[in-house]
């Protein structure tokens, strides 16, 4: 303790930040730095940095990170697909490795010996934070208070406010412990730790159910370049701007809500409800684009490799040469996933309606149902033939199954 001097605390002015920044000033009685991450939480940051400075910290830094988040870490995140066991589009999880890159050039630029945070020891984000800055700066040392201390429960950290004079938003009819940023909304705990239960009204914040959504349907238009998303009804727009827009139009249809209990990297069975609006619209958008532009054998190569692709954003290894390098397939793969979707927005669903491109592989001609002069259907006589080949080589072995 005695060699840390200057920590950089990653600080969101809840519940345990609040907590953490009073006791790593009394614990290890150094300087504390804030850094809070404007990934689009709006409102939430109303005032951060002065409560920060009220509660002890020497600097408190406010860093306006939306376009880089969603250009450098949401976009090629979307462009490979990736799904966390099948639905989960990993919100939470692919915020950690900016921030802690952040955590770190302030902390190389302010010569601290340490970054802090407020992940549990129970939970995902302590990996990914600390994975990532073994990767950028291993010499800075890790302070993760819920590893340390003694204040075991969200109750004893409430006490530990009151008693330090720290406003704190937890109430009980506000349970939950939410991470929002512009990709989602994230709801953990409450009477969501009972997987039986269904979740309460408060957990609708970006979207709205889909039973209350608008009864009358609404179409919209989406241009891809390489695989990202440009255009929003003819209207070119940033990452940010974009991924915004899509939240507005996919929470008010209610687009975009799972309910999932999840497997963490730490080895629990955890249950968490996340808002997805925009990112939902863009999911399916993309992917159906690709249909119509992407090679076959290299979708079926690329779809293959989605799973690892999503775990090594869930479990931290945003910095590892494997995430890298898969990323550069994965784009590589993109180069052609260029066009247009149509799309309608209706009652908690996003239905692609038309899909055109540049790029496109369909072919009409072969494709008809009607007669045509460039497909042979004699030739598939053939082609199954050889297809069969080593299914006819097991026949002898198989009479006794048929039999």
């Amino acid at each position: 303790m005695s060699k840390i001097k200057k920590v950089v605390l990653a600080y969101s002015g809840g519940l345990d930040t609040s907590a953490i920044l009073k006791w790593i000033k009394k614990t290890y009685e150094c300087e504390v730095i804030t850094l809070t991450a404007d990934l689009g939480q709006g409102e939430e940051l109303d005032g951060l940095e002065d409560k920060a400075l009220n509660t002890g910290a020497s600097k408190a830094f406010v860093l306006d990170l939306q376009e880089e988040f969603v250009a450098d870490y949401v976009f090629p995140m979307f462009r490979a697909n990736a799904l966390y066991e099948g639905g989960y589009l990993l919100g939470t999880s692919i915020a950690r490795p900016l921030i802690a890159k952040k955590l770190v050039e302030i902390a190389l630029a302010e010569g601290a010996q340490a970054v802090a945070h407020g992940a549990t020891g129970k939970g995902n984000d302590q990996v990914r934070f600390e994975l990532s800055t073994l990767a950028l700066a291993p010499q800075l040392h890790t302070i993760a208070p819920w590893r340390e201390w003694d204040l075991n429960s969200r109750t004893q950290l409430v006490s530990f406010c009151q008693e330090n004079g720290i406003p704190i938003p937890v109430t009980r009819e506000k349970p939950y412990s939410c991470d929002r940023n512009l990709l989602h909304l994230s709801f953990e705990g409450g009477e969501l730790e009972d997987p039986w239960t269904e979740p309460g009204p408060g957990t609708y914040l970006m979207s709205v159910n889909p039973e209350e959504a608008p009864d009358t349907p609404e179409i919209i238009l989406l241009d891809f370049e390489q695989g990202n998303p440009v255009a929003l009804n003819g209207e070119k727009l940033s990452p940010a701007q974009m991924l915004a827009r899509l939240n507005a139009l996919g929470g008010k249809h209610g687009i975009g809500r799972l309910d999932l209990v999840e497997n963490r990297f730490v080895g629990m069975k955890s249950r968490g409800v996340y808002e997805t609006p925009g990112g939902t619209i863009l999911h399916r958008a993309h992917r159906d684009l690709e249909g119509i532009c992407m090679d076959r054998e290299l979708m079926h190569l690329r779809d293959s490799l989605v799973a690892r692709y999503a775990a090594m954003v869930y479990n931290g290894y945003w910095f590892a040469p494997e995430r890298e390098a898969l990323q550069a397939f994965m784009d590589k793969s993109q180069e052609t996933v260029t066009g247009t979707v149509r799309l309608k927005l209706y009652k908690g669903g996003v239905y692609p309606l038309g899909r055109k491109s540049p790029y496109s592989l369909y072919s009409p001609e072969l494709a008809t149902f009607e007669k045509d002069e460039v497909y042979n259907q004699a030739d598939a006589a053939g082609f199954i033939k050889l297809q069969g080949l080593r299914l006819q080589a097991r026949q002898p072995f198989l009479k006794q199954i048929i039999s």
